[in-house]
């Protein structure tokens, strides 16, 4: 296991985490083994150690948002496909308490999945908030295909994608096409919030 990695673990010390902890262990397991890898093979595809792996798995750790960014683009999933299970409505109401939740304890990064788990949708819909001065840190390279779009709702957020860096203010969007490392940082001195939406649906069509 990596430092990388390490950082990212947060202990489950209450009711919602552990609840988190449950869907995201169940929904990794799941999907590893009806794509009949072993943590072997899974840890080679992600770059994920094996050992983070079965942490995850058995509900021992939380990763990062990063780790889990490498999972699910290694399973062929979305973002929100690891962290809640699937729903058959066409009319979804998710109350707030509901809507999975995940916090780096290092960084403070907090990502709130706020859209529904459709089957064969391939959108993810995403409430990001970063502290001052917070990182998300570095998401490797997407399947190509796979494109982002961003809104900035305040604060000031500064986009590394590939070689380009920009610096939105709020209101402000970006769109991208996800086939190249990207990072985002808060490079205000008070709290940024962004919608993030990562659509994978030309990879289904």
């Amino acid at each position: 296991m990596d430092d990388s990695e390490v950082a990212g673990i947060k202990r489950k010390d209450d009711k919602q985490d552990d609840q988190q902890l449950s869907v995201i262990g169940q929904e990794l397991h799941a999907t590893r083994r009806k794509k009949q890898l072993s943590l072997e093979q899974l840890a080679e595809r992600s770059g994920v150690s094996r050992s983070m792996i079965s942490k995850i798995e058995r509900r021992e750790a939380v990763p990062s948002t990063t780790v889990l960014a490498k999972l699910a683009e290694a399973l062929g999933l979305t973002f929100s496909q690891l962290m809640s299970q699937p729903v058959e409505q066409e009319v979804v109401v998710i109350k707030a308490a509901r809507q999975p939740v995940l916090r780096d304890e290092t960084s403070g990064f907090l990502r709130r999945c706020i859209s529904p788990v459709l089957p064969g949708r391939g959108i993810d819909w995403v409430l990001n908030t970063l502290p001052p001065r917070g990182t998300t840190g570095e998401f490797g390279v997407h399947r190509r295909g796979v494109e982002e779009y961003i809104y900035v709702l305040n604060g000031r957020l500064k986009a590394v994608i590939g070689a380009e860096v920009v610096t939105l203010e709020a209101g402000d969007s970006l769109y991208f096409q996800a086939d190249a490392n990207h990072a985002f940082t808060n490079a205000g001195a008070t709290e940024c919030n962004y919608f993030l939406v990562i659509d994978s649906s030309k990879l289904r069509s």
